[in-house]
This record gives C-alpha cells, sequence and structure tokens, in this order.
C-alpha cells in the first residue's frame, strides 16, 4: 500500500526560451501552479506519512524565491533553459535535501504552466 501526501502553491514568473520556441522566445510571464507530493509506504506512529507543515513550509519558502522573478535571472536557469520541465528539476533538487530522512519513498514535483499543460519531475528519496 502506497500513501501519498502532497500541497499546492501558485507564483508568478516571466522568461524567455533560448532556441526553437517560436513567440517563446520572447519575454512573457506565466502564472505558474505547483503541486509537491511525496509517496511512502509506511505512516509514522501518529498516523501520517510526513509532516504536512513541514512540507507546506518548504514549499513556501521555494515560491517566495521564485515569485515575481524572471527565472533566466536566476543562478538556477543560467546554465538551462527556464522550461517547465528545468523548473520542476531546480524544485525537486530544492526539496530532497530537505525531505530525505523522512522515511519517504518517492517525491514527485508538478509545474503548471497554464490550465491545460505542466511538466513533473519524480525523484526517489529512499
Amino acid at each position: 500500500m502506497t500513501f501519498e501526501v502532497g500541497v499546492r502553491a501558485a507564483f508568478q514568473a516571466s522568461h524567455a526560451l533560448r532556441g526553437d520556441f517560436g513567440p517563446a522566445t520572447r519575454p512573457h510571464q506565466h502564472d505558474y501552479r505547483l503541486e509537491v507530493a511525496v509517496r511512502g509506504e509506511r505512516l509514522r506512529a501518529d498516523g501520517t506519512l510526513v509532516d504536512i507543515a513541514l512540507l507546506d513550509q518548504l514549499l513556501r519558502g521555494i515560491v517566495t524565491e521564485l515569485d515575481g522573478a524572471s527565472l533566466d535571472a536566476l543562478p538556477a536557469f543560467r546554465e538551462s533553459n527556464s522550461t517547465a520541465e528545468e523548473v520542476a528539476r531546480h524544485i525537486a533538487e530544492r526539496c530532497e535535501t530537505s525531505l530525505r530522512g523522512e522515511g519517504l519513498a518517492r517525491l514527485v514535483v508538478r509545474v503548471w504552466e497554464s490550465a491545460d499543460a505542466y511538466a513533473a519531475c519524480e525523484r526517489e528519496l529512499g
């Protein structure tokens, strides 16, 4: 049996893609929605998979850094294109360090750049 717990947040950021992306190569803005979820097989003694407040606090800290930013100006995206996939990877890497040792198996980050399109990054934690 696998359990999953997740939190959501939203932020607004701008970027311009490099390469063959048509109009997306011009600076533009997204109202991103973000979902961070963790999975695991065992609940803690208190009946929870993880302290959801910890997960929420972690996510809020990341969102504070991204909200209102030009993604291309951030160190995390200087060497890579600021695609939704790269944003998801960046957020997953930031979360991974804090979540290791919590008895969790997997981390899933979804970054929605519109109501219809998202990218995800999934990482093993165990």
